[in-house]
């Protein structure tokens, strides 16, 4: 068809700067960093205040991050932090709160007779506390309520 209309197929799409309309003839409205304004390069002097670089080896030291271990009534396997040793937690049984509520509320059922007691004697309704076999160290600790 530009047969036809007299009009030459271009042979490839023209390039950026003619599409945009940039004249590389112009001079440049900033200077180009490391040229001078005329054009040629020069070389720039290293700041003074800071030293040349060196080409030290660079070391990668890897961080290995634990997961916060959730503590229940049963034991843990884990890393204890105060050993760094893979350990199983030991448990101790201690009166918390659920304890002592059962206590009151067994009084206020009418078992005054001791068997208000009864809740001290019972794991199940005790916090636990998990510490480290081998350097008693305090792990956690699970509280009932």
């Amino acid at each position: 068809m530009s047969a036809l209309s007299g009009n030459p197929i271009p042979s490839a799409p023209p390039s950026y700067e003619e599409a945009v309309g940039i004249n590389m003839n112009y001079p440049q409205p900033y200077p180009v960093p490391g040229q001078n304004p005329d054009g040629k390069g020069m070389n720039c002097p290293p700041h003074m205040g800071q030293p040349p670089p060196t080409n030290n080896p660079i070391t990668v030291q890897t961080v290995y991050v634990q997961q916060p271990a959730v503590f229940y009534d049963r034991p843990v396997q884990m890393c204890c932090p105060s050993c760094n040793q893979v350990i199983v937690t030991r448990l101790s049984y201690d009166s918390g709160a659920l304890t002592w509520l059962s206590c009151g509320g067994l009084c206020l059922v009418g078992c005054v007779a001791g068997c208000c007691l009864i809740p001290f004697c019972i794991d199940a309704l005790k916090d636990v506390d998990h510490t480290c076999p081998k350097c008693s160290a305090l792990l956690g600790s699970y509280k009932r309520l």
